[in-house]
């Protein structure tokens, strides 16, 4: 079967307990159509980039599954339908990864990998512009 990775939003006025209870029972709709959740996180309320039916905040839930895509649809459908939810992203992935997702990672292990402020990307010194040309000029002197 495919191998899915899904991403949710929810509203942010709900409590921690009822964001929980909208990965169960996502996870529960893919079950039942023939697929099988292979791990969740939750991420917890972040902000976000742009509000989203007037809210700024939300609570942020993925999940990776084994579902065929006939039970990915029918997920989103509900989420879609469901009025807590505001946004649902399903991607088809070759394989899932192991461990936690980078979210869940802290950032020192973020910057040892490499991922992000690491590697050998050349750093460059603001401080000197190099010549800018020309020669200083007062206001009194016009040419």
């Amino acid at each position: 079967m495919p191998l899915y990775e899904h991403v949710l939003i929810a509203r942010q006025d709900l409590s921690n307990a009822q964001a929980e209870g909208l990965i169960e029972h996502f996870s529960t709709v893919l079950s039942d159509n023939g697929g099988k959740v292979v791990g969740s996180e939750y991420w917890g309320v972040k902000t976000m980039a742009y509000k989203i039916n007037k809210n700024r905040k939300g609570h942020y839930a993925f999940l990776r599954s084994d579902a065929p895509s006939a039970a990915v649809q029918e997920m989103e459908r509900l989420a879609r339908l469901h009025d807590d939810v505001m946004r649902v992203m399903s991607i088809k992935v070759d394989a899932h990864e192991e461990g936690p997702s980078v979210q869940m990672q802290k950032r020192d292990e973020r910057s040892e990998r490499g991922d992000r402020d690491g590697g050998d990307r050349p750093r460059f010194d603001r401080g000197d512009r190099g010549d800018r040309g020309g020669e200083r000029r007062s206001f009194g002197d016009r040419r």
